[in-house]
Parts: C-alpha cells; structure tokens; sequence
C-alpha cells in the first residue's frame, strides 16, 4: 500500500486551487505524475499488459479478433476496426476489449464501444457506441509529458476508483476525496465532476495501485496519471473521457475476470 504523504496534502491543495485548466489536467489525467497518495486496493488479477506504446506483441488472438460488425452486432471473426498489428498486441486470455476510436490522429473526439468474447470465440459488443473525448492535440504514438496527446497502444484496465461510492463495479475501487476537480478546461467549460468515476488506464503505472498512484516506470518524461473518466465537455490533455452514466456502465460492465484492455488511437492508427 502506498504511504500517504499527508504532510505534502495542504501544499497540493493549495497548487490545485492556483492552477488554470492545463495545470489541473496536467496533475490529474496527463503527462505529469499525479501528487495524491491513494490506497492499493487489490493485486492484479493477471499478468501486467505492456507498459509503452510500442512494447512486444502480448499474444495472438487468432482468426476471432479479425474485422467485426457495428456495436451492438455479433460476429464470430471479431472487432470492428481493429487491423492485424493492432490485434498482435491484444493478450490472448483477453476476453474483453474496449476499443477508442480517435476521429482523426489531431482530433479530439471519438466513439467508444466494449466488446466481449463469448465461449463460443465470438466477439460482440456489449455496451457503447459512447461519445468521448480524448487529447487536445489528438494521438502519438510516442506519448511524452505534457504532449497533449493521448498514447496510441494497447493497455490494461485493473484499476479503479473516483470521488463517488463504488457503483458496484467488480474492478477494484478507490474511493478518495483526493480525486479533486477544478477549475477550466480548454474551451472555458468547469471542470467539476471529472473525477467521480476514474479507470485507471496501464500506461506507465503500477497495475494493483490506485489510479492515484504516482508512481512511473517508463521515467516522469513519458507522462502517466492517464485514465478513463467523467467527460467535462471538452478535451482533455491525455486521458480519455465518457459522459458520467456511461462511465458508470463502463465500471458495472468490466470484469477483471475477463482480463480487459483498452484499445485506442485514431482510426487509421487501429486498422494496421
């Protein structure tokens, strides 16, 4: 479990009453290393997926995972969108994947849609297709601090939390009054209630630690602190954002059981 600084909290409450939008975003959900301290809730339930963007092939998932049908449709040869690079770095235990799809590899906005393997191989998607956010700038492939992209990859979904109850999730959950909201983002809308819900996303963290973790195996320089969250109307500076009841959904629907991932980058990024 993470030791609480609690001495550093006044100081870091103070810097998030200071800062404009980019400055709160870059604590919370972005390049810089987040400040909080948090609690470890559980150990993680499978191996650590890959921690870049470009790490070594994860497993193979075989002819099942080839191109797939619109959410909501099942299809025995897998998931729309995703090409054969892409689908080289999905583990093959994984029986769920939530696949983000950027509109453009400098745009800011896409769709979300969550699938799942069924006994039989087949894949189908069973929650979205959700509106989201993602960086200002949009993706790269090559995420650095406060780049304002969002990581092209392949990465993990464990952990959880948010400054809400847990909604009955089956990912272990974290709630702390640490995960604060403030102030602007990008286009003038307030921030407030970014951080009700959060899922962590295994970019350059520790799987089994709170998404308040700080910790950052690749080096502070490759960024961190990115996650899954409540969408405040705007982009973010590298996580990717949901409207709240789909956020909630998201958490009542993932199964660690299942060993999700995330999927996400622009489009053409995915189909290679």
């Amino acid at each position: 479990m993470p030791v609480r600084n609690t001495a550093l909290r006044p100081a870091v409450r103070r810097l998030l009453a200071s800062v404009s939008c980019a400055g709160f975003l870059l604590a919370g959900c972005s390049g810089a290393p987040w400040s909080g301290a948090g609690t470890l809730s559980a150990t993680p339930s499978h191996p650590p997926a890959p921690q870049g963007h470009a790490g070594p092939p994860q497993g193979h998932a075989g002819p099942e995972a080839q191109s797939g049908r619109a959410a909501g449709d099942k299809h025995p040869l897998g998931i729309h969108g995703i090409g054969p690079a892409t689908r080289a770095r999905i583990p093959d235990t994984t029986r769920q994947v939530l696949v983000v799809t950027g509109e453009g590899k400098d745009a800011n906005t896409g769709s979300v849609v969550l699938h799942q393997r069924g006994a039989n191989g087949t894949w189908g998607a069973v929650g979205g297709p959700w509106p989201a956010h993602n960086a200002m700038k949009g993706w790269t492939h090559d995420h650095r601090a406060d780049d304002q992209r969002s990581p092209i990859g392949v990465f993990g979904l464990r952990d959880s939390g948010g400054r809400l109850p847990d909604p009955g999730t089956k990912l272990p959950y974290s709630q702390d009054k640490e995960f604060a909201d403030s102030g602007t983002g990008f286009l003038g809308e307030s921030l407030e209630g970014s951080f009700e819900y959060v899922i962590a996303i295994d970019y350059n963290r520790v799987p089994g630690a709170s998404p308040l973790d700080k910790r950052r195996p690749l080096g502070e320089g490759k960024g961190g602190g990115i996650w899954l969250h409540v969408d405040h109307g705007g982009p973010t500076r590298a996580c990717v954002s949901l409207p709240l009841d789909d956020m909630r959904e998201l958490l009542l629907l993932l199964d660690p059981k299942l060993r999700p991932v995330v999927v996400m980058g622009d489009k053409k990024s995915l189909t290679r």
